[in-house]
């Protein structure tokens, strides 16, 4: 975690936790996180079995240049990356991994800031299926960034995080690479899967490298 708003967010989301693997949507005091609410998000379950931002911070509407609540979270990515957030979000509703992705985000003056945003499950109603808790937080402030809204936005970089007591569910470990493991983007179109990248070995997951690690 490379900014302080992510790593504020996801200490104070395990420490509500306790030995839960989520903590409830209730549990959140907002001045406990006064120092990341600008970057900070919650995301709800649509009719459309999409995900929307039920809340937004200051400072995401603004790199967007419009008020983001009620808009698709699925909706802010490139289609080759869609396929990827939906396999993220399942793996944070369903078993309760936190998620933590870099991206790219373009404007219309084709100027190109890097992201870093992560994702945690939040109970509501008891249920982990329709509530997701989040950061997104430009990792440089270029001049531009609020004047130049982002428009498109390519994954560049994952990461899901397990809890240590949480045990995972033995398709999305091994989608995960051993837990813990970074998931690099690769193109979408066909290409020969490399036997490793940056010195580890790898494997193909939909248009993702999977890069073996372990736990953290």
């Amino acid at each position: 975690m490379q900014k302080t708003s992510t790593r504020t967010l996801y200490d104070y989301w395990n420490s509500i936790r306790g030995s839960r693997s989520a903590p409830d949507r209730k549990d959140i005091d907002p001045t406990r996180i006064r120092e990341a609410l600008a970057n900070t998000f919650i995301l709800e379950l649509a009719d459309n079995d999409k995900f929307s931002f039920r809340l937004a911070g200051s400072h995401l509407c603004t790199s967007y240049g419009r008020e983001l609540k009620g808009r698709s979270f699925s909706g802010l990515w490139h289609e080759r990356d869609t396929d990827a957030v939906e396999t993220l979000i399942r793996a944070v509703t369903e078993d309760h991994a936190v998620a933590l992705v870099t991206f790219q985000g373009s404007t219309a003056l084709h100027t190109k800031v890097s992201f870093e945003t992560i994702l945690m499950p939040l109970r509501h109603n008891g249920s982990t299926h329709t509530r997701l808790l989040g950061a997104m937080t430009a990792l440089e402030e270029p001049y531009w960034l609020g004047v130049q809204p982002i428009l498109e936005q390519r994954i560049t970089g994952l990461r899901l995080i397990w809890p240590d007591d949480i045990a995972a569910d033995e398709g999305v470990r091994d989608m995960a690479a051993n837990i813990g493991g970074d998931i690099g983007f690769a193109p979408a179109t066909p290409v020969a899967m490399p036997a490793t990248v940056y010195g580890r070995s790898a494997r193909r997951y939909a248009h993702l490298a999977v890069i073996d690690g372990g736990r953290r």
